[in-house]
This record gives structure tokens, sequence and C-alpha cells, in this order.
């Protein structure tokens, strides 16, 4: 959620700090702070609302220093406020921190605090370890470090500094994702890749309940019993360029319009001899009786979508699709003959690690699909298999789930192969018919002008509506959030035969768009029944279908996408359908890559 950055080095920390804040703004914020030693303690500004905020306020003029920390708020306890910002000072200006996560008996903390006399200046949660670190600190910063770390309850990933020993920046981790770059002016932390791309590839990635030690030319980890930690330096093979718009005006178009390359490069980790392919041929999924995909978001939209896919296929007993924010709590019947597929575009989304956890605790297997190595999720799985997705910068994803579509597709083809489902003849087909999805989606991308235009006349809908059957609906749940979590109208999806059975109430006229994606051809008569009772209370339709029977008129408009098998048809309609929302949204003039409310990685339940 939060951004983090922080700085120590020979350079000016305050140019560093500020463009790592922005390369961090697609994790979503509400407001930004900066913190930098100097000889006479540490200079705080923090800002409300925007990071340009920030950036006007110092331009008016702030200390230059080798040493600084920075931080992205998205706001959890305590409402957005130039006091709830970060970094935290204690009291007495010692110490200061920025934090990423939620602590949990922050409550108790502060309470007994306050009754040692400590006054707190903010609403916050994070404010707490600022001012714990204080009544510990008795001249020993790794010592105090240590303490409070054994305090919190929750998740964390810290930045710290303390004003008596001004060569060193600590970072913290547990359960919140926090990465230590080193460069050859100096040595950074941040919460993501991006934020630290300009200066560095080579990065350490902090594991649970360690801290690093960070000076200006040296980098030392330990444990929460300070033992040192030997740790694996790592090159990150994205580019600054994937991490830029690339004369895109949005990160999410410029996204939208990869999606080609990076399904041929996901597909084709699953086509050659890579780690990829070496993975799934270790599964031998005759030794399953379950198969339970869990996730949140997009993510938990891709594996409803596969479900239909693995059914069809795979002709499983058992397969299920859960919410990664439910699977934690319901106590699921699972044990050593399931396996938990977790797909996270981060590998760092709480729910779905929480997730994670909780099945291996049964004996259960687990096989994640993620886009970032090195995270929690891709460490801690069973098995792991990575898409080719690069940076996704946009909050709104949109070529990280294509390529989550993808791997889920080659799963429910290669599980098949081993459960004796298909004929190497039809198996090489449907293989096939994967291959050629990334030139199907560059014909998709085809139609950007129509798209565009059509969403320019969509803006002043007050609801719209996205229904399709089987395979078809399972795509218009994500259709619908696309649209809703970038233009803010409200917006729902049904599966067709559902629309009768109360929602058909909410049908007003002309107020009304209904995207109908048809895609299934053997539904396709149910889907047009359904579609023929929207048209006759007024609501105007959009198809989204590679069925030649549609047909158009002044009520009803088309987005033709390629033939494809029925199964693997949801990744071109998504594309579609991405390209609609986005239009919608910048018609609308809303902030599409940084959606009010919203982040990128949701580390907080």
């Amino acid at each position: 959620m939060c951004g983090i950055i922080g700085y120590i080095g020979e350079e000016d920390a305050v140019p560093i700090i500020i463009e790592g804040l922005k390369k961090l703004e697609y994790r979503g914020y509400d407001s930004a702070g900066i913190a930098v030693y100097t000889e006479n303690g540490f200079d705080v500004l923090k800002q409300k609302g925007r990071l340009s905020g920030l950036e006007e306020k110092l331009s008016g003029g702030f200390p230059q220093s080798h040493q600084g920390i920075g931080h992205t708020r998205w706001a959890t306890h305590g409402e957005p406020s130039d006091i709830n910002s970060h970094p935290h000072l204690g009291t007495d200006s010692k110490i200061a921190i920025v934090h990423n996560g939620i602590i949990e008996n922050y409550k108790q903390l502060k309470e007994y605090l306050e009754s040692k006399g400590v006054v707190f200046a903010s609403q916050t949660d994070s404010e707490v370890i600022a001012q714990l670190a204080e009544y510990y600190y008795e001249g020993d910063i790794m010592d105090t470090v240590c303490k409070v770390s054994s305090r919190l309850e929750g998740s964390y990933a810290l930045g710290i500094m303390c004003s008596d020993d001004p060569n060193t920046l600590i970072a913290v981790k547990k359960d919140n994702p926090l990465i230590i770059g080193i460069s050859e002016h100096g040595n950074l932390i941040a919460s993501d890749v991006p934020a630290l791309l300009k200066h560095t590839n080579k990065v350490y990635y902090l594991d649970d309940n360690e801290i690093a030690v960070l000076k200006s030319d040296s980098i030392n980890f330990f444990d929460f019993d300070m033992d040192e930690v030997d740790k694996t330096l790592e090159t990150i093979t994205w580019s600054m360029d994937s991490a830029e718009k690339g004369g895109y005006p949005h990160f999410m178009l410029k996204e939208i319009m990869e999606q080609p390359k990076v399904l041929r490069d996901t597909i084709n980790s699953m086509m050659t001899d890579t780690e990829n392919n070496r993975i799934l041929e270790e599964i031998d999924i005759r030794k399953f009786d379950k198969i339970i995909i869990t996730a949140c978001g997009s993510a938990y939209n891709a594996g409803v979508v596969s479900k239909y896919v693995f059914e069809e296929l795979c002709r499983f007993p058992l397969i299920e699709v859960e919410l990664a924010s439910e699977f934690r709590y319901k106590n699921s019947v699972i044990n050593d003959k399931t396996l938990v597929i977790l797909v996270s575009q981060s590998g760092e989304t709480a729910d779905t690690i929480a997730a994670m956890r909780e099945a291996k605790s049964k004996g259960a297997v687990t096989l994640s699909i993620v886009n970032v190595i090195g995270s929690t999720i891709a460490k801690e799985s069973d098995y792991t298999i990575f898409t080719a997705a690069g940076p996704e910068i946009a909050v709104a994803t949109t070529k990280a789930f294509s390529a989550q579509l993808v791997l889920l597709y080659f799963l429910a083809v290669r599980f098949s192969k081993k459960l004796g489902r298909l004929d190497e003849a039809l198996y090489e087909k449907l293989e096939q018919e994967i291959v050629s999805l990334p030139d199907k989606a560059t014909e998709v991308l085809e139609h950007i002008d129509f798209i565009q235009k059509y969403a320019s006349n969509s803006v002043a809908y007050k609801s719209v509506f996205f229904i399709g059957r089987n395979i078809d609906y399972a795509i218009a749940l994500e259709g619908s959030l696309k649209l809703k979590e970038i233009s803010y109208i409200h917006s729902e999806a049904y599966a067709g035969g559902e629309l009768k059975h109360g929602t058909i109430a909410l049908i007003d006229g002309e107020n009304t768009l209904v995207v109908g994606i048809a895609c299934c051809k053997r539904l396709f008569p149910k889907t047009l029944s359904n579609i023929e009772q929207v048209l006759s209370r007024g609501a105007n339709v959009l198809f989204v279908s590679n069925i030649e029977q549609v047909t158009t008129d002044e009520k009803t408009s088309k987005i033709t996408i390629p033939d494809i098998y029925d199964l693997f048809s949801p990744s071109l309609s998504v594309i579609a359908l991405q390209l609609f929302s986005y239009y919608v949204a910048a018609n609308r003039g809303c902030d599409i890559d940084k959606p009010r409310n919203l982040a990128k990685s949701v580390t907080v339940e």
C-alpha cells in the first residue's frame, strides 16, 4: 500500500527520495512526506494530497543532506492529513520512522506509553513505533530496534533513522515488502523495484524478521536476535524504460498496448525448456483430489475464468475458487491431497499470503502464479511459476491479468493431459490456440479508434451492467471491476440468466448501458435473449463478441474480436473491455493510473 524510500550516500538525498516517491505513486496514497538528517537534527516536511504539493513546498527551500527517508501514505488509522502523514518522530525528535503495514496492538502500546507521560501528535498506529523506540532508546539504536520489534504485533516494513547515529539507515521487514539497493554512490531502501531502477539493478530482498543496517559504503543484515544473516545480491532484469510511460498519456494505456508482447513472452516461458516449464512438469496432479484457486481483486477474477477451463478440460472432482480474504478465515476442508493455487501480481498481497500459510499449515501443496521474483508468496510457495509482465505501474491491472490467465490456461491443459483427458491431437490444438493469442490480441487493439469513440459517448451513464454466460460471465466480472475502479461509474456483472431475478428492475432506459459479452457460441441464443430483455426496457447495448450473428442498430453496437477456442476467449474480450474502461475514465477526467482510495499492492487486511 504505502511507499517507502530511503537513501544514505554521497549525493543529496532529497531529489533521490522525491524521485523514488514518484515511482511509488502507483501504490496508492493520500499524503506524502520526507525527513532528512542534518547537523541540527531532523528536518521534516509532510503534506496531505498529491506529491506535487510536497514538491511545491520543497521548492521554497529545504536542507541538503546525504541521508533521508520518504513516504507516501494510504490512510488506515487516522484521516488523511498533514499531521498523520509520515515520517513520524518521537517526542524528543531522536528517532524518525516511516512505516508500511498495520500495527494490530497499537492501542495497547499507545495506552501504555501515554501512562508513562508520552504525548502523541497523530491518530496513526505508526507513530506508536517512533514513540516506543524513543521510550526504549538508551544509546544503542540496534538494541532499540530489536526491543521495538518484539513488542509489535501485525505487519510492518520500516525505515528508521536516529539522530545520535547519523551515518546509519535501518530497514526492518515483517509481512510487508522491503528491498535494499546498492549503487555506486550510496545505498537505498524501497518498497518496490521501480523506485530504485534509476540508481541500481542490484538488490537484496529482505525476508521476514530481518534487519538491514545501511551505511553510505556498507550493508549488513541481522535477524531479531542480532545474529548476522548472509544475503544474496540479485539482479533486476527490468529495464528503466519498462517503468516509464514511453510517450503514452497514462501507464494504463501503455500496459494495455503491451499485452501482445506480454502474452508472447509468457507463452514462450511455457513452450521452451524454462524454469516455469520444469516446475509444471514436477507437479503430479493425479496425487490430488481437490484444487482451490485463491486470490483477491482481478487475480480472483482470473481464477473464476480458469475454473471454467479446469472443469471443462480436467473434469476434476472438486475445483473451487475462493477470495483469499474469506479463505483465510473459513476453516476450509483441505489436506495433503489438496492443491492450492495462489494468484498475485505483486506476490505481497496480505490476504493471499495469509491464505497460503493457512493452506500450508493444513498440509496442502501450494502453487503460486506471481509477477515479482523475490516476493513473499514466490519464496514461500511449494511451487512458483512467473508471469512475464514486467513492472505494472497503473493501479488497475491489465497486462499482469492477461499473463495470469495464460498461465492458468497452461495449467489446465497440462493437468488435463496428465490426467489422460486429452489425446495428443487435441492437446496440440489447444496449445496452438494459446500460442495464437498474441497475434489475435494485436487484432483487438486495432479496434482502438471505434472503442475510443464509443467510450466518449458513454461517460454519462448512471449504471453499466456487464452480462454473459459461462466463460463470458467470468470475464464480465473483470470488465465491470475495471470500469468502476478507474471511472467511478456504478457497475455490476451478472450471469445473463440472473438478470431477470431482480437486477432488471434497475434498467433505467437511456441511462443504462448493458455490455453483453458473447463469445460462448453454444450459449449465444440464451445471451441474445437476455439482451432482448434489456433492449425492450430502453437500455443501450454494447456487444463484445466474435459471433457473426450479432447485428447492430441505433441501440446496439459491437466490438468484434477474433475467433478463438471458447475457453480462451476471455484473453481477447478483456482487452476490449480494458480499452473501453480506459477511454470512459479518460473522457471523465479521472486520475486513471492512481484511482482514488485504491492501492496497487494491498499489503494490509
